[in-house]
Formats: structure tokens, sequence, C-alpha cells
């Protein structure tokens, strides 16, 4: 099959045969070269992490913390390691093209709060992130995680997924240099000046994925991000390595990295005697709030987009993912690079079309070689997969124009239509805008959907409808009253 060509082919590929029993590329609409490409796709556009993780966990260019730290290269391979096993397992296990590897702010919380501000040792730190998932695990295993993911109310599950969209879309924006901070005198948010080679990257590449879209390519994202790339060395090079520096957007000088196994497995429970029983229980919790929703936004998001969701927007045997997820958290914590968990980014795969597990496979499959190989997945600069991210959050945002049909106003009584979410339905409408905003502009899928929560609770109490509530619903907002309260907690009861 060409690759602008929109004609599935049937597998036919050496062992085709097995791969289809197993994974039922056809009957979920895909075909192996299809999740194959979708693998490349999601591994390209998160393989960041394999470099971020280690430069947090181990303070790297900040000399006065550099002794409390983790080895660099010890942390990319426990990196690696988690984010290829955990893959693979949710591969295998669910036949879904989720990906996993350690979180981004879970990590820094472990390095900055834990760690730096905390006085807490690096095993130390991952212990607590061990006892989070336990608890996480527990809850799935008890049904009460699965619980919680049904009682939602369909329009918020829509919600979720649009605010993921919309996160997504600012990660990219964000990463592409387009959009940038602003300073006290100025407005939070500015549009980057767009001069530069960098932004100049990232704008290539936008442009050529649209008109790679626009003209029905499959494979659009991931040329993307191939084309950004080689314009980006082209361009580094050009500029005598200044854009870039001397790691990213270059030709590596080395091949292989021998891996570095020294911290999997340093993990200790000593946070009890260091921090005290009450205020490691409320870190625990905390942590484990942030990896229950964040996970539970991305299902959501990424399953939406898939066509995993049924009706409801429910996801069925949600058991499996969850499992998975729960066991990643703990073991992020074992092998020391921080909790592991479902990745946003995983819609990137399943926007150029990846809909099995054997996504996970070829994403888990390039992790493990990343672990020999990581000079080459450090040549991927943020700016070429910044288009992919803006692409794929305008993909997951279009679940905002599904769903047409009827629904009775609130307030009114009357038949209505609405298309995805009813806006003027102030049950749905506020709480809804209030998770598409937050999300993006907190950086966190826990804050959106905790703000979501809280404000449908209160509107539904208000409106003399509490009983219409899950106390599900009830319990989830409350913990998140604790979650948003947590600092204040720690300085009243100086639980460090």
């Amino acid at each position: 099959m060409s690759v602008g060509s929109d004609t599935v082919t049937p597998v036919s590929a050496p062992g085709g045969g097995l791969l289809e029993r197993f994974f039922k590329f056809k009957t979920n609409g895909t075909t192996l070269r299809r999740d194959t490409i979708a693998g490349l796709t999601t591994f390209m556009v998160m393989s960041y992490i394999i470099f971020v993780n280690p430069s947090i966990l181990s303070f790297a260019g900040i000399p006065s913390l550099a002794h409390k730290g983790l080895p660099f290269a010890a942390v990319l391979t426990s990196t690696c390691l988690v984010a290829a096993g955990m893959t693979l397992f949710m591969g295998l296990f669910t036949n879904r093209a989720y990906a996993l590897a350690p979180g981004l702010g879970i990590n820094a919380v472990v390095a900055f709060s834990l760690v730096a501000a905390g006085g807490l040792t690096m095993p130390q730190a991952m212990g607590i992130v061990v006892m989070e998932g336990i608890v996480i695990t527990v809850l799935v295993l008890t049904g009460l995680r699965t619980a919680i993911f049904k009682a939602i109310p369909l329009q918020l599950k829509k919600a979720i997924a649009i605010g993921i969209g919309f996160f997504i879309l600012f990660i990219g924006l964000v990463d592409g240099g387009v959009v940038i901070i602003g300073s006290p005198s100025s407005t939070p948010l500015l549009l980057g000046n767009l001069i530069g080679v960098p932004v100049a990257v990232t704008l290539f590449g936008l442009v050529i994925t649209i008109i790679m879209l626009a003209r029905k390519w499959k494979a659009a994202i991931l040329l993307g991000i191939l084309f950004s790339t080689i314009f980006a060395i082209v361009l580094n090079y050009a500029y005598h390595k200044n854009p870039f520096g001397t790691e990213t957007a270059v030709i590596p000088h080395k091949i292989f990295a021998a891996p570095d196994f020294s911290i999997v497995g340093h993990f200790s429970f000593g946070a009890f005697s260091k921090l005290g029983i009450a205020a490691t229980i409320l870190w625990v919790f905390s942590l484990m709030l942030s990896d229950f929703f964040d996970t539970m936004g991305t299902l959501i998001g990424v399953g939406g987009q898939a066509g995993y969701l049924d009706k409801n927007g429910d996801l069925p045997d949600v058991v499996r993912p969850l499992v998975v997820d729960s066991i990643a958290a703990i073991a992020g914590g074992v092998v020391s690079s921080s909790s592991a968990t479902t990745y946003i980014e995983s819609g990137s795969g399943v926007g150029v079309g990846g809909r099995t597990g054997w996504v996970g496979v070829i994403v888990a499959l390039l992790f493990a070689i990343a672990m020999f190989f990581s000079p080459i997945a450090g040549v991927v600069p943020a700016n070429a997969t910044a288009p992919a991210l803006i692409i794929v959050g305008y993909m997951m945002m279009r679940t905002l124009t599904e769903g047409e049909g009827m629904a009775e106003h609130e307030d009114t009584g009357n038949k209505k239509a609405f298309s995805g979410i009813d806006f003027s339905d102030l049950a749905f409408g506020l709480p809804a805008v209030l998770t598409m905003t937050i999300m993006p502009l907190t950086y966190s899928i826990t804050n959106g959907i905790g703000a979501g929560f809280i404000a449908y609770v209160i509107i539904r109490i208000s409106q003399g409808k509490a009983k219409t509530v899950s106390w599900m619903m009830y319990a989830a907002s409350i913990g998140f009253l604790i979650y948003f309260m947590f600092p204040f907690i720690r300085q009243v009861f100086n639980l460090g």
C-alpha cells in the first residue's frame, strides 16, 4: 500500500496469521502495517521522556542538589526498562494502543518536593511511589476504581476527552515555541516571536503535516516528525550546532550505550521515620489521586479517539488497562524511575490509525532498543514532535461534535439538540468548561478533572438534585478537596 493510499491491505507478512488471530487487526479496522507505523509514531512522540526523566531525577544543571539525585545513565536505563516492560504488558493483556512510561509531574514531585524540600533520600521517595501504586492496585482489584470510572456522567467524560485534546495541543504549542510564558509585567502567556531555527522547525513540520493530512496520507504524522527531524539536523549544522546544541538534532558520534541497572530495586519505606506517619500517608494519598485520575482521563481521551468507548462513554473491560497502569506505578518505584503511567501521547499513534496492542509491542521494542542505542533516540528535538502533538490534540477535540442528539434541558424541561456537550445546561456546561481549560493551563489532567467534579457536585446540590449524584462522585469530590488543600494542610499541621 502506498503512503497516500486509503486502501486497507490484508496482513500478509510472515507470521501475519498468528498475529491476526491474537491482535484481531481486521476486527479492529486496522492492519499490521498501520499499527506498526502507529507504534513508531507513539514512540517518537513520547521518547523525550528517555532524557527528560533522568534530567529531573538527577537534578541535571543544579549543582547544589546533584548529590541528592540519581545517576543520569541509571535513570535512563530504568526509564526505558519500565516503559518497555509495562507497555508490552498493556499491549498483550488489553490489546489496546496505550503506551506507558514514567509520568511527568510526579517525577518532579519526587525530586523537588520529597527529596530537595522534604529531605528524603531517593530510595525513600521511591518507596512512597511504590506505596501509592499498591493502594491504586488494591482499589482496582476491589472494583472501586472501575466504579468511579463508570459513575462519571457522560458529558463530563466527553469534557475530559476534549480537555486532554486541548492539553496535548497546548503542550505542542509550548514545546514548539509558538506559545511562551509571559513575565510579571505582561500577560501569563504570549505568542512566541516566531524567529529562530527551533520555531522554524515547528512551523515547517506543522505545515507539511497539514498538507499530508489534507492529501489523506495515512502516515502523515510520522512522516511529519521524520521530515522535521531531518530539517532540524540540516539547520543545526548550518548554524554550527547553536540552535539545538551538540546532543540533539545531530548525527550521533556513537550508536551504542551500555545500560546501567544499578538503581533497580533501590527503594525503601523509610519515609515513615523521616516524615512521620501522617505526612507520609498524606503524600501517598496526593500521589495516588494524581495517578488515579490522570490515567482515567487518558483512558477516556485516547479511548474516545480510538473508538474504544461505548455509547455511555465507558471503556469495556476497563479493569485490564487499570490493572496494568496500577502495577506500572509500583514498577516505576521499584526500578527508581518514578511512577509509570499511561501516556496521553498514545493518542499520536491512534491518530495515524493504531487500534490494537501491536502498537504497544512496537513501542515496547523501541524502548528496549533505546536502552542500548540511546544516542540515536536523542536525535529527535521537541520542535520536531510538537506539530504531531498539535494535530493529535485537534483530533481528540473532535469529540465535541460527536454524539449529536436530543437532550432535556435542566431548567425548561424542553427537548433540544446538542452536539457532544450541552453547554446551555449549567450542571454540565460549567464543569465541562472548567475541566477543558484548567487541564492545559495548569499542565495537569488531575486538576482539570477535580475542578469539574467539584463544580458538578456543587451545582447539583444547589439545584436540589443531590440525590441524582452518585456517591462515588461525592467521594471523589471530597478527595479532590483534600488534594487541592494539600499545601495548606501541610503548612498548618507542619507535615513536611
